[in-house]
């Protein structure tokens, strides 16, 4: 079931009709996914359904009206960032709309689809180090702009508190209206952290019983693309540790198999980290009934599937 979405963002008066698009995404219910947990409800933000394909469009937009409002982003310097991906590609979208050249850092083993959209939209790309991940995008983009930080805009989506405003401020209170106010829980996983961060912090202010849990890899070495396992990485500065009430760690493969089974039992084309979230969900869901408790549990689908399709995990029963 599809719950209706709000009709306004705070943004909508600085947009382009395409960026008019971003946000408002429905919330699905995911009966099959729920099934056997009675008294626990499990909802997905279908934030795929974003022009640019993911929950990056939101707080991309947001850095971006933030540079241009603050005279730190004009046509005569070059957007510049690191990304695992869909960030990226958020970016391309709304540089290529409001006509801004975009320079990105991206780690070698991004995917094929993810490297050709980014293409597709002009972006230039520096690739980086594979085995050091989104980390190593980081500390590469860090170099160029250092070495020459008057030709650049630096939103950098680690530590730039509009990321997580974007989700304070749309968001949060797009799941309340869609649940009528009844959410109990919202669980996360973490790159930038900007959604649990931002998600958590509106949810605890206008709904003072919920419970947010983040989630992240349960080891530094994993196939999550785009998510950081917290005690091995570059922390983001915007991360608050103290606003989650639990976290709790996701395997590689539990994810990669919630991604095939969200196709295949609720024909949710989606990706690896919106599995992972599902898995999350889901665990949370296990612990309420085993106390038994009841729950409204809302997550993210973070993007969709196109850009994972030729990973072999999809040819796995």
């Amino acid at each position: 079931m599809a719950v209706p979405a709000p009709s306004a963002h705070s943004w909508r008066s600085h947009s382009t009709a395409l960026l008019d698009a971003i946000g408002n995404t429905p919330l699905f219910r995911l009966p099959r996914i729920d099934a056997d947990l009675p008294g626990v409800e499990i909802y997905g933000k279908a934030e795929f359904l974003n022009p640019g394909g993911s929950v990056k469009d939101r707080p991309a937009l947001s850095m971006i009206l933030d540079g241009e409002r603050t005279g730190r982003l004009t046509k005569d310097r070059i957007l510049i960032d690191s990304t695992s991906g869909n960030t990226g590609i958020a970016y391309a979208m709304i540089c290529a709309a409001r006509g801004y050249r975009l320079l990105l850092c991206l780690p070698k083993n991004a995917s094929e689809e993810r490297k050709r959209i980014l293409k597709a939209f002009g972006a230039e790309v520096v690739l980086t180090d594979p085995g050091q991940g989104s980390d190593g995008a980081i500390r590469k983009c860090r170099e160029i702009y250092e070495a020459n930080p008057d030709i650049y805009f630096y939103p950098d989506q680690y530590s730039n508190p509009a990321n997580w405003k974007a989700h304070f401020e749309t968001t949060a209170p797009e799941m309340i209206r869609q649940t009528d106010g009844r959410l109990t829980h919202f669980v996360a996983a973490m790159g930038t952290s900007g959604t649990f961060v931002g998600t958590t912090r509106r949810l605890k202010r206008d709904l003072p019983g919920v419970r947010c849990y983040s989630a992240q890899p349960a080891t530094g070495f994993h196939g999550l693309e785009g998510l950081k396992h917290m005690p091995t990485a570059i922390v983001p500065a915007i991360y608050d540790e103290s606003l989650a009430n639990g976290n709790l760690w996701l395997e590689t493969e539990d994810a990669y198999a919630m991604t095939r089974r969200l196709a295949r039992e609720e024909g949710l084309l989606v990706g690896i980290s919106a599995g992972g979230n599902v898995v999350a969900a889901r665990q949370l869901g296990q612990s309420l009934v085993s106390r038994g408790e009841q729950g409204v549990i809302v997550t993210v689908l973070c993007d969709g599937a196109a850009k994972y399709l030729s990973e072999p995990f999809w040819d796995q029963d």
